[in-house]
């Protein structure tokens, strides 16, 4: 019996040194370099750059983000006239794309002349927005910039606009529904000059690869706008919009929350002109 207990407790040392050196191997070994991926490469696993700064493109909105956005009741075209004219969309939401091996997850819109004949033209906020990114995650996005709206139910959609040729706006900025925000680019000539546009229902930023086999959050832009689009002569500007050309003050979201009453502003500043 003794000598049985001895055989046990030796193979346990064993075991338990077996173990250990194990768990003291796998703490030595060398991590793979990480190689910076563009934005085909959506499903690299999330990783810390060199300046151990987190990598923007997978950023999570602070709680005072999500309390400046702005919520918006309407919504016009980003590109041409408020309800989209001289444009056309020349690769619409969810259409198949075999060389891209998934599906389109926004609309480009294209000056009516194609090519790049409209490099260069404004790109307008499609409605009252924050700025959560701006800035060129990779050479096949080009310059993108993110904007974050709350709907009326509360709930957070961001529209993103891709492969610009300048940025107009900042970081963390209140944008105005029809303010310039940039130019239509042509992402350093991958591709004929036009405005990729996303819409997503997310409270997270990410930049994705604009192309996927499942929609996941991702909605689609056109039918979004025309959800909150009011098509009729009077193309009322935005309420901050109009705040802004009153005063040179940075309007915070608190103060722009009753419509009602702001909307009264716009009547009483319309009767004066």
């Amino acid at each position: 019996m003794k000598t049985l207990i001895i055989r046990l407790v030796v193979i346990s040392l064993i075991l338990i040194s077996m173990i250990g050196f194990a768990i003291w191997r796998a703490g030595k070994t060398v991590a793979p370099q990480e190689k910076l991926v563009g934005f085909q490469d959506w499903d690299t696993p999330f990783f810390l750059s060199e300046s151990i700064k987190p990598d923007r493109r997978f950023h999570i909105l602070s709680a005072w983000q999500a309390y400046q956005i702005p919520q918006i009741t309407e919504m016009d075209f980003p590109m041409g006239t408020e309800n989209g004219g001289f444009t056309y969309n020349a690769q619409a939401f969810w259409e198949i794309n075999q060389k891209r091996g998934g599906y389109h997850l926004g609309d480009d819109f294209n000056g009516i002349g194609g090519m790049d004949t409209d490099l260069g033209d404004p790109v307008y906020a499609s409605g009252d927005g924050l700025v959560l990114y701006q800035g060129e995650p990779s050479e096949g996005w080009g310059n993108i910039i993110i904007l974050a709206h709350r709907l009326a139910d509360g709930k957070i959609v961001q529209t993103m606009y891709s492969h610009l040729d300048q940025i107009k706006t900042t970081p963390n900025a209140l944008v105005a529904r029809g303010e310039i925000i940039g130019t239509v680019g042509n992402a350093h000539g991958n591709y004929p000059a036009h405005l990729h546009l996303e819409a997503r229902l997310s409270d997270g930023v990410s930049i994705g690869r604009g192309y996927a086999l499942n929609a996941l959050h991702f909605i689609n832009p056109t039918s979004l706008i025309h959800s909150l689009h009011e098509e009729d002569h009077r193309l009322r500007p935005s309420v901050l919009r109009l705040l802004q050309q009153q005063s040179r003050k940075n309007w915070t979201t608190l103060e722009i929350q009753n419509a009602e009453k702001l909307y009264g502003l716009h009547d009483e500043i319309n009767e004066k002109r």
